[in-house]
């Protein structure tokens, strides 16, 4: 049964008395036993932030005066290679490139396409490479206000449904799925996902959140282009664009991961409460997600299944760090292993990503934070396990769905007509 058409909700929007909840706050209800009623919501924000390799960026970048070379044959930014064209930019002292978020540095082993969309986003200065078709080399060093357009393009994000994964074997395995390589055998678990406020999890049939819809990616009014690859009814995911000039760095960057780095980014979308069965799929708990547990060797291996409520439920979302533990290592394994670069003598919380790799590998327990663990049985045996790294920050998340509920409530966000299709 209809309740209300966007239109409507709009219109409460614009006036500045549209009721917002966020996917938690309904799910926290339901837990608490009671039972919201649909006329009494507009609008229902979501949200996740985590690894989405999916992630490329198109850029128009200054390099020379017009004349200097006919094109380009190869460019790098701060030493991350990129893909010069599809247009040539002929005699244009300019280049169009792609640039994928999972791309790694020739100059540092740490450093990415994820960890380069950052400093492009905050305003860093990028040092740009290119060498062009008859063999002459040009640097140039830019900002974002020096680049023409900086598109970003997400192939597959926001995917609704996740594996984890552990290594049951007793050799080292190196996987984008763990931020080291993945000791075993059952010696923990990485997880991805941010359960019931995921925005797939709470629309699974994309009724709303659909192609047109208007979304925050990164923090910037973004546009939801359709289905990502390999998405399907199972497992839908998102194919969204959006200006990285209009983001905000805090919800992307980059992660290093066992097979080198990657790309992190936060996505949140709005879901209008147009009738009672698209308002009671958001009721869903983290402990009714099912969360496959497989093999890193192969994700498509089954060993056994837990749920968000292991993951989510009473876990922290960022580690204490206790300096009077710390013994000032040589070779401080922490700062080793760090995926976002956040520890270097001291916890930058700023850049931290609430991992838990930091509080897992530190032999002296100067890191605490509850992780979260998971026990479950394959054939005879029993297998308790630590959650030693989480791929997805729940605290990004809600704070991007956060911000995606003030900007409704305050009438900067409107939604899109194109969702009222169920009218």
């Amino acid at each position: 049964m209809k309740i209300r058409s966007v239109e409507e909700i709009n219109k409460k929007i614009k006036a500045g008395n549209a009721n917002v909840l966020s996917a938690e706050e309904i799910s926290n209800l339901i837990k608490e036993g009671e039972t919201p009623k649909a006329e009494d919501v507009d609008v229902v924000t979501t949200g996740t932030c985590g690894i989405m390799s999916g992630t490329a960026a198109v850029l128009h970048v200054p390099v020379s005066d017009p004349g200097a070379f006919k094109k380009a044959s190869k460019i790098s930014l701060n030493g991350v290679p990129g893909f010069p064209g599809p247009c040539p930019n002929e005699w244009l002292g300019s280049v169009d490139l792609v640039i994928y978020g999972t791309s790694h540095s020739s100059e540092d082993e740490k450093y990415g396409g994820g960890f380069l969309f950052k400093d492009i986003v905050a305003g860093n200065d990028i040092e740009v490479e290119v060498e062009s078709i008859d063999g002459k080399t040009f640097h140039k060093t830019v900002t974002v206000d020096d680049i023409g357009t900086a598109q970003m393009l997400g192939t597959r994000m926001a995917f609704k449904n996740y594996n984890s994964f552990t290594n049951p074997s007793e050799e080292l395995i190196s996987s984008i799925f763990h931020a080291v390589d993945m000791e075993g055998p059952f010696k923990g678990l990485s997880v991805s996902g941010c359960g019931q406020l995921n925005p797939l999890q709470n629309d699974p049939v994309m009724k709303t959140i659909c192609a047109g819809s208007k979304i925050l990616l990164n923090g910037a009014e973004s546009i939801i282009i359709g289905n990502g690859t390999r998405s399907s009814p199972e497992k839908p995911n998102l194919m969204i664009t959006g200006d990285m000039k209009q983001m905000d760095p805090h919800f992307l960057g980059g992660f290093q991961t066992g097979a080198g780095p990657e790309v992190f980014d936060s996505v949140a979308c709005a879901i209008p409460v147009l009738d009672n069965e698209i308002f009671e799929k958001t009721f869903i708990l983290n402990k009714d997600i099912v969360l496959p547990i497989t093999d890193i060797r192969g994700r498509h291996s089954v060993l056994s299944s837990t749920n968000y409520g292991e993951v989510w439920d009473n876990s922290d979302e960022r580690p204490v760090y206790h300096p009077e533990k710390c013994i000032k290592c040589d070779n401080c394994v922490v700062r080793e292993r760090c995926p976002t670069g956040a520890y270097s003598d001291n916890l930058n919380l700023k850049k931290c990503f609430g991992c838990g790799m930091c509080v897992h590998s530190c032999p002296n327990q100067a890191f605490t934070m509850e992780t979260g663990s998971v026990s479950f049985g394959i054939e005879d045996k029993t297998y308790d396990m630590p959650i030693i790294c989480r791929q997805s920050d729940i605290k990004r998340a809600r704070e991007l769905t956060a911000e995606l509920r003030r900007r409704i409530e305050d009438g900067s966000f409107i939604l899109n007509n194109c969702l009222d299709k169920t009218s």
